[in-house]
């Protein structure tokens, strides 16, 4: 195999605007921009309610949460087939190779590492703050908002960390999404699909866009953490 010729195919692919190769790039951000987009807000406020709270079983929820950092995404996919298949307990929703299961199981992935990445964040802060904030008549709601913006980049290190492990993933994807062309088929399944028919081209120009996107959510959260 001539891998320049290979790899100059890839960028006339990308150069030349290619519609199908688009089409997957466009299905990818899309699908972990609204995952995210959904999770955020929710992991956020479980996070700092995790690291201000005391509960019964609050233990457990960070354990387990921490836990699910290292969860293979396959077996997140695994789940969601089977509660999603025509006999499972969402069948009737007929979810199941959509794009809506895809964001539902990136919800799932994202969640934890939002959750722990910003509990950390949260406890890492000074104490202080919250008690000076309430002490000055501030509502709860008020003082989580002032103490979430204190901590705000770590709270972005959450957000674009998650990003990351959502749209690189393959395994939930692939058994939710059934890597339907032109609908479910997003960066990392066309990666696997392609690879395997001996089309390198276009997996190889898939990929300078996968790692392209992983640059630039590192370099955005550098810039940012810079400037701030």
């Amino acid at each position: 195999m001539d891998w320049l010729t290979t790899t100059e195919q890839a960028f006339r692919l990308l150069l030349t605007g290619d519609p199908d190769l688009w089409a997957i790039i466009l299905v990818s951000v899309k699908v972990s921009l609204l995952a995210m987009l959904i999770a955020s807000p929710v992991a956020i406020a479980i996070g700092y309610l995790l690291a201000t709270a005391s509960f019964r079983g609050r233990q457990l929820l960070i354990q387990l949460n921490q836990g699910l950092l290292a969860s293979p995404t396959v077996v997140v996919g695994l789940a969601l087939y089977f509660l999603l298949s025509r006999q499972g307990v969402f069948g009737s929703l007929h979810l199941l190779f959509t794009r809506q299961a895809m964001i539902l199981g990136q919800i799932i992935i994202a969640l934890p590492v939002l959750v722990v990445f910003t509990l950390s964040a949260v406890q890492a802060a000074d104490p202080r703050l919250r008690e000076t904030t309430l002490s000055l008549g501030a509502t709860r709601l008020r003082t989580a908002l002032t103490t979430l913006a204190e901590v705000r980049f770590g709270v972005m290190a959450a957000v674009f960390s998650a990003f990351g492990r959502v749209v690189s993933e393959i395994g939930c994807s692939l058994m939710v999404g059934g890597n339907i062309a032109g609908f479910t088929r997003n960066i990392p399944t066309a990666i696997a699909l392609e690879t395997s028919k001996g089309e390198f081209a276009q997996g190889i120009a898939l990929g300078f866009m996968l790692l392209a996107i992983a640059l630039t959510v590192n370099f955005s959260l550098a810039f940012l953490q810079g400037e701030g």
